[in-house]
């Protein structure tokens, strides 16, 4: 029952992301009344998909030193600079711009290990990528945030680095140690049980924390439209500049799939509750529309991907 509720959910999933943003706006004061259990939520999401995860994925960094630093930087650098360039230039409004540049900072999705299954690319070096970057993120982020938010909006660095701790880094680490201490048999056994669990808690942040954005909401304008455009935006150029990249720059077919999607995704839930936990309600909104977008472009983007991963296999084969 749990496996064919897993696959239903895995199945709508882009119909059901969005079904739980109105859900959370429509429900607006169940949803803040629900908010002491977003963190909770999330923690147990991060173990649920770090199960499978071990430390010597770490190690493949020593195989492929250049291009997990250059999807940091992809990730940490090159999009929050094309967010900024592109909010401020289209909105003279300083909370919309660090929602923007929030909302492609955030650690790689972990989500991304579906479609890089999927579009067989490198698991084990987009297993590493995750890693890397989920156990840096609570001291990248901050300092990206500090920088865009600037003397207008007090942040409270030391409290969002104690949060993302023990949102990503600790429940990662526990989850690591329990697939390593039993040989892979509690993830087993227990892994493809959670997995409609950690799928519905993904469904119930996006709902409890969408309330933060309903005033927002309430009052749809042009003005709301052009926001949603440039998510939509940015989401799709995430994809595409990591696409180009894959297929001019890197020689190894499964290397390409695996940035196409440890660069085109994000873990938009923890971006979320970041958003909404340390800044003004407007600032969650890029963040949460992001949300509408992501899986619909892996579906999409996936087809684009496999059809190149086969052509430069038989580039490959033929050399």
């Amino acid at each position: 029952m749990l496996e064919k509720l897993n696959v239903f959910l895995q199945k709508y999933i882009a119909i059901l992301t969005p079904l739980s943003l109105i859900l959370g706006v429509l429900l607006e004061s169940i949803g803040q009344s629900l908010l002491f259990l977003v963190s909770w939520l999330f923690a147990f999401m991060t173990f649920s998909g770090s199960l499978h995860m071990k430390f010597k994925d770490v190690k493949i960094f020593v195989k492929h030193p250049g291009l997990i630093i250059f999807s940091i930087i992809f990730l940490h650098l090159f999009m929050p600079l094309w967010a900024y360039f592109l909010s401020t230039v289209i909105f003279d409004d300083h909370l919309l711009t660090v929602g923007f540049v929030l909302a492609v900072a955030l650690p790689t999705g972990v989500t991304s290990v579906i479609w890089i299954n999927i579009c067989k690319g490198n698991l084990p070096l987009g297993l590493s990528i995750i890693l890397i970057d989920t156990l840096l993120s609570p001291f990248i982020l901050p300092f990206i945030l500090f920088l865009v938010s600037g003397e207008k909006i007090e942040l409270d660095v030391l409290s969002l680095i104690l949060s993302l701790l023990l949102m990503i880094v600790l429940p990662t680490i526990v989850g690591i140690l329990v697939n390593e201490w039993s040989k892979g048999e509690i993830p087993k056994k227990i892994g493809k049980k959670l997995a409609p669990f950690s799928k519905l808690c993904l469904f119930a942040v996006i709902l409890i924390n969408s309330s933060a954005i309903a005033p927002y909401l309430k009052d749809f304008n042009l003005h709301l439209l052009f926001v949603i455009l440039l998510v939509f935006l940015l989401a799709v150029s995430g994809y595409v500049f990591a696409f180009i990249i894959g297929r001019y720059l890197l020689k190894d077919y499964s290397h390409m799939a695996t940035f196409v999607y440890t660069g085109g995704m994000r873990n938009i839930a923890v971006g979320v509750i970041v958003a909404t936990t340390y800044f003004p309600g407007k600032v969650a909104m890029p963040v949460v529309f992001g949300m509408l977008f992501q899986q619909v472009l892996a579906s999409i983007f996936s087809k684009m991907v496999i059809k190149r991963t086969a052509v430069m296999a038989d580039n490959q084969v033929s050399h």
